[in-house]
């Protein structure tokens, strides 16, 4: 299964792209462990300086701004 990290401290772009994140999983029928990271040290563990981030099996895959569906569709089909 799928670990997915959404990373920011909870603006709106962070809440938008963790619900993107579960759209495109529930459109395609995948499982997947997703979190909410929120605290500013973890954060920065992952090396991003601008959120939301997001960490698929330990790897960033995006930082900064709201990803769009088809590059969601995409880490999560590749």
């Amino acid at each position: 299964m799928l670990n997915i990290k959404i990373l920011g401290t909870g603006c709106a772009n962070c809440k938008n792209t963790q619900k993107l994140v579960e759209d495109v999983l529930a459109a395609k029928g995948l499982q997947a462990q997703v979190d909410k990271v929120e605290d500013i040290p973890s954060i920065m563990q992952y090396g991003i300086m601008r959120t939301p981030g997001v960490v698929i099996d330990g790897k960033v895959v995006h930082s900064g701004g709201i990803p769009s569906r088809s590059q969601v569709e995409g880490w999560l089909v590749g």
